[in-house]
């Protein structure tokens, strides 16, 4: 299976679907690449306040100091 883009000369009406060629696939590749990491990073670092969230509760239930991170993130 090839890719392939679509090609529409304004001028003339005219579309043509034409194979992608070897750089514009890489482009695509590379793309593709960074929105999975630029994902991956985001994931982790919701997961990463949820835990500060989770961890400055119960140290506010048991009487503990929240770190200042913790503070920030409950105060807004």
């Amino acid at each position: 299976m090839s890719l392939t883009k679509i090609v529409v000369n304004c001028e003339t009406g005219i579309t043509e679907e034409v194979e992608l060629t070897a750089e514009e696939i890489a482009e695509l590749e590379a793309a593709r690449t960074q929105a999975l990491a630029d994902r991956e990073a985001a994931e982790a670092e919701a997961a990463r306040i949820e835990a500060l969230k989770v961890s400055a509760k119960a140290k506010l239930v048991s009487g503990e100091k929240l770190t200042a991170e913790e503070a920030s993130l409950l105060i807004g």
